[in-house]
């Protein structure tokens, strides 16, 4: 199972984000219903390790937070990944720690990174053409002082990843704090 725990964005910011990456006209363009912020990712776990997160994700509570999507980038020196930036955030760190306890706590290693909060919204090919490239550079010039519009963070997604032929399908497990099933019940 490839498991990670995220914040989903609601459905009004992943539309606003969609109508902002509709003018890119490069790379190849993330689902909106597949935009999150990564808390954690767990990488390919057995059921056991994912259940012993859950057990350990249940005891989460935080107070609900606003956030907002600021600014795109770019990941790699030949650009790879372009994100969308969220605001600094004391709340957004303290509840990244919590989560980023219980997975330990739960004795499941994941690599230890700098927390970088972004949304994923463009992968580009390894080997970028300069059509690609100066589409790339425009779109960021044209969007430099993006400021998405504020939403509330009230729970955490604990979110399995499938990877099929052409794209990933993500399915919930469970939400934190609201106390859902980890088989979805």
């Amino acid at each position: 199972m490839r498991l990670f725990l995220a914040l989903q964005l609601p459905e009004a910011a992943q539309d606003e984000l969609d109508r902002v990456m509709s003018d890119l006209g490069a790379g190849r363009l993330m689902l909106p219903e597949t935009y999150h912020i990564t808390l954690s990712f767990l990488g390919d776990q057995t059921e056991d390790a994912a259940e012993a997160v859950h057990e350990e994700m249940e005891g989460l509570a935080f107070d609900p937070f606003p956030l907002a999507l600021e600014s795109f980038g770019t990941f790699g020196d030949s650009p790879f990944v372009l994100w969308a930036g969220v605001g600094e955030s004391a709340a957004l760190t303290a509840l990244q720690r919590q989560v980023a306890g219980a997975v330990r706590r739960a004795g499941v290693e994941t690599e230890r990174r700098r927390f970088r909060p972004h949304v994923t919204a463009a992968r580009f090919r390894k080997r970028m053409g300069p059509d690609e490239a100066m589409a790339l550079d425009l779109f960021l010039a044209r969007n430099a002082a993006f400021r998405g519009t504020p939403f509330v963070v009230d729970h955490v997604a604990f979110v399995q990843s499938t990877r099929l032929s052409d794209r990933a399908v993500q399915e919930v497990l469970a939400r934190y704090p609201d106390g859902d099933e980890l088989d979805g019940g």
